[in-house]
């Protein structure tokens, strides 16, 4: 029973439900992503380049024989990955950058000066009159 209710709320910390929130929504992101490159960004270029889809680029080690499948280095998919890779990094640092912006923003409007307490100003006008005596 202990070991329940501590894993209750080890699991109900803001911390981990956070992290989950962004593990779920990072996936998703991820998916969105690959979509870009390999639908949209990836036959543009591999049009430009004569045609050549990068998916299929690949060094042959050994072919395949019958049922045994070839042995290559299939670099083009590296490539997309990278792509993909560069491309979620860029979109990060400009959700970074733009809340970093924000936070600026926010730090740089001072707030207001609070109003002097009653006592306070009942203890400048003792000093002012108090200076002018002597």
């Amino acid at each position: 029973m202990a070991v329940i209710k501590e894993f209750k709320e080890f699991a109900m910390r803001g911390n981990v439900v956070d992290l989950a929130v962004g593990v779920i929504i990072g996936a998703a992101f991820g998916k969105i992503v690959t979509s870009l490159v390999a639908d949209i960004i990836m036959p543009p270029i591999g049009m430009l380049t004569g045609g050549i889809d990068f998916k299929d680029l690949k060094y042959v080690l050994k072919p395949g024989v019958g049922k045994t499948p070839e042995t290559a280095i299939n670099y083009g998919l590296f490539i997309n990955n990278v792509i993909d890779f560069l491309i979620v990094a860029f979109c990060i640092f400009l959700i970074v950058k733009g809340i970093n912006t924000l936070k600026k923003k926010e730090e740089a409007a001072p707030a207001a000066p609070a109003e002097p307490t009653k006592e306070e100003v009942l203890l400048t006008e003792i000093r002012d009159l108090l200076a002018k005596k002597a």
